[in-house]
């Protein structure tokens, strides 16, 4: 059955008396061409364990799970291969009974109801089981940067994200100087993202207000050498009044004098003069480490 169908999309949820919801973020994908790009991006493997956020009525579920082949008897052995597996977390029940007709049969699909963002460290270990995983999800537009600081600041983080986000908030995560914001530095301080392609509005049914754009979200890391705490404290106090001047804000909200914020921007290769959205990630780690040494 085409689930990319409006017409049997519109069947399917009113078999089951649903309506999309807009507190949900329920915009379904329609393009069979933007399923495409998503799978390219995320470079699928059998053996991968993929935990997808918001699956809906599971389209998308489909061909994941078609990608991540179920674990098989050994020809021949006794042994049994390990094989790759889709979560696929909704928090809507009406969707997930829905996800039951749609994916049900599939035997590497493990469908979870769950509000992603109210889940504690140890479930999503147990639904992973020590498994490296990459997360995939056309997301509700209200999530995507909670999710993100989510997943990444994790003890157990994905190996990358692949996101369909608000084309807007994409733009913010990839920004670069002299265009930073807080969100870009609070993602490319754990990972490397990228903007694969736009996606129109149109894409969507029902369709939304803005354009969104396919996400992805690598080189996941932790840095051992920067102070997380440190280094979020003063990027905060940076950005704090974005069209000041970093010496103002600096002092405004770190306990130093001007003198001592101006020696200390100078010791990194700084001029005090320069607003936040200016300073590259490398910049701003050399602020964390010469914290209060100037």
């Amino acid at each position: 059955m085409d689930f990319f169908s409006k017409r049997i999309i519109k069947g399917l949820l009113k078999k089951h008396r649903v309506f999309p919801k807009k507190r949900f973020g329920q915009n379904f994908l329609i393009d069979k061409r933007v399923l495409r790009k998503i799978i390219t991006a995320a470079n699928l493997k059998e053996k991968d364990v993929i935990l997808e956020i918001g699956a809906g009525i599971g389209n998308l579920t489909q061909e994941l799970a078609k990608k991540a082949k179920p674990a098989r008897q050994s020809a021949g052995a006794s042994r049994r291969l390990a094989g790759g597996k889709v979560i696929a977390i909704e928090k809507d029940e009406k969707m997930v009974e829905i996800l039951k007709e749609t994916v049900g049969d599939f035997k590497n699909v493990k469908i979870i109801q769950a509000d992603i963002l109210k889940v504690k460290n140890g479930s999503m270990a147990k639904w992973l089981n020590g498994s490296k995983y990459k997360v995939v999800a056309n997301l509700p537009y209200y999530i995507v940067s909670p999710v993100i600081h989510k997943f990444l600041e994790s003890k157990n983080p994905p190996k990358e994200m692949i996101l369909m986000a608000q084309k807007e908030v994409a733009q913010r995560v990839c920004a670069k100087p002299p265009d930073m914001n807080l969100l870009a530095v609070s993602v490319q301080f754990y990972s490397r993202p990228e903007i694969i392609s736009f996606v129109p509005k149109k894409s969507f049914w029902p369709q939304p207000k803005v354009d969104s754009a396919i996400l992805r979200i690598t080189q996941i890391h932790t840095d051992t050498k920067t102070d997380p705490h440190r280094f979020f404290q003063i990027v905060k106090a940076g950005f704090s009044q974005p069209r000041k001047q970093l010496i103002n804000n600096l002092h405004s909200k770190l306990s130093l004098n001007r003198g001592e914020i101006k020696q200390w921007l100078k010791s990194c290769g700084i001029n005090p003069s320069l607003r936040a959205e200016a300073l590259d990630i490398k910049a701003w780690k050399s602020l964390a480490k010469n914290y209060r040494s100037s």
